[in-house]
């Protein structure tokens, strides 16, 4: 699952507001340096500080004077700095003559505050993009690209890329489709892959975003890479029509993006949001039912009142899934010796009457009440309310490249799975076929209408076993 980038221009509301801070400290300097004391009052100063704001909001929705803002260069930041506040400026002079009082105004003011406002904007805007290159990104919202190329291309792309590291995707790896040089670095780059290893090394690691760019043919690279959820960008020099496909930038190259599937940075904070508000209900009800369920759980078999397990979440990455514990403690050490009664056909296990499960584990899978300590899975930001099942590790190990693609958005607490009676459910490529559907299809209705069903589910019982 990719996120679209925003195309507004309203999109780079960080420097927008870096912007409306500068000019009004510029402002307030000039007049000090004037006038030997701060701005009080509610005079024509306060009045034009406030005219200041307006101009500046009315300018960046008609002029638009931040597009390519990470792109320019410092010349072309000057310029784009000047050409603006030329334009406020006379924005101001305009607005003293109709309001009749320009000899109100101290020209020294008016004179100092166009200079110290340029001066401040450019010294804001390289800051702020250096501060952006280098800045650390968390682990877990880092999107980790892999360069798929020639090697006579990799350094230019290499260096074209990293220039342009204001984001959160960052190139990790590189793959040379021309030779073989795993093990060497390309301008600090490692190179991870070959054309023969390259899919086994994105199904066994964190791959979020490939960039494809080379002179070969790269229909059956593309299908690799997409197969498996991946996605995948294109060098516009290599432009190949693809449904959901879009025009794109990455780090500064132009690429053709295809994904499994497209979602806004608002649908995701809206889906955040919801996560982040049934989950504290969530943290609650497990803390109540830890409180019932736990003394029960230990008596019936000493030992821990979790389990937690290390699963496999969104494009790879792993985390250590937390349920209350309802089956003995040496369950998985007799799972080898019940894999004969596996009743899934594929990569699962799933078995009736398991006799590793207690009786008070029984219980807590017939209600759910075990699935409830994932909810601080999901305040982690590991899991989503709403997602597809995570893979134990070694279901994962054993993915084919098409499986892969099932993770390619956050696991979820419930899905469709969940709610498609995951109990009578005995095929693994369903259970990939209805994740696949999820992601295909995914929009903040669904996961509201998933919710609302797995509440019916749960509340009947059906489905678990």
């Amino acid at each position: 699952m990719y996120v679209r980038r925003a195309h507004s221009r309203w999109k780079h509301l960080d420097f927008i507001l870096i912007d409306l801070c500068v000019m009004e400290v510029a402002f307030a300097l000039a007049y000090y340096i004037r006038h030997r004391h701060l701005l009080f009052g509610f005079g024509i100063y306060w009045e034009m500080a406030l005219v200041l704001l307006v101009f500046h909001f009315l300018f960046v929705f008609f002029l638009e004077p931040y597009r390519d803002i990470l792109k320019r260069s410092r010349l072309m930041e000057i310029k784009k700095i000047g050409q603006f506040n030329a334009i406020v400026f006379a924005a101001m002079m305009g607005y003293m003559l109709f309001r009749k009082n320009t000899g109100e105004y101290s020209r020294f003011v008016l004179i100092t505050f166009l200079v110290l406002v340029c001066v401040g904007m450019y010294i804001a805007h390289e800051g702020y993009k250096e501060f952006l290159r280098k800045r650390k990104v968390n682990e877990w919202k880092k999107q980790y690209l892999l360069l798929v190329t020639d090697s006579d291309q990799a350094n230019d792309l290499i260096r074209q890329i990293r220039e342009n590291e204001f984001g959160v995707t960052r190139l990790y790896g590189v793959i040379l489709l021309d030779k073989s040089a795993v093990g060497s670095q390309i301008d600090g780059i490692p190179v991870v892959a070959g054309r023969e290893t390259m899919y086994e090394y994105a199904k066994m690691h964190v791959v979020d975003e490939v960039l494809i760019s080379t002179r070969l043919p790269y229909e059956e690279i593309l299908d690799g890479f997409a197969c498996m959820g991946i996605t995948v960008h294109i060098n516009l020099e290599h432009l190949l029509h693809r449904e959901k496909g879009m025009l794109n930038y990455v780090n500064g190259v132009p690429v053709f993006t295809t994904c499994i599937h497209t979602v806004t940075n608002c649908q995701l904070f809206i889906k955040r949001a919801i996560d982040i508000l049934i989950g504290i209900f969530g943290v609650f009800a497990t803390a109540i039912a830890c409180l019932i369920f736990g003394p029960i759980i230990y008596i019936q078999s000493p030992g821990p009142i979790f389990f937690t397990q290390e699963r496999v979440g969104k494009n790879g990455r792993r985390f250590r899934i937390i349920k209350f514990r309802s089956m003995y403690v040496d369950a998985e050490e007799r799972k080898k010796e019940l894999m004969a009664y596996n009743e899934m056909q594929g990569l699962m296990f799933k078995m009736t009457d398991d006799p590793r499960i207690t009786s008070i584990g029984r219980f807590l899978r017939r209600t759910s009440i075990d699935e409830l300590p994932q909810f601080i899975n999901i305040l982690q930001g590991k899991m989503s309310l709403v997602g597809t099942r995570p893979p134990t590790l070694d279901e994962y190990e054993q993915y084919d490249l098409i499986h892969k693609s099932r993770l390619a958005t956050m696991p979820g607490l419930t899905g469709m799975w969940q709610i498609s009676g995951r109990s009578q459910i005995t095929d693994f490529d369903e259970v990939v076929r209805l994740d696949n559907e999820y992601i295909k299809n995914w929009s903040l209705g669904m996961d509201l209408k998933i919710i609302w069903k797995t509440i019916g589910v749960v509340l009947g019982r059906s489905g678990a076993k």
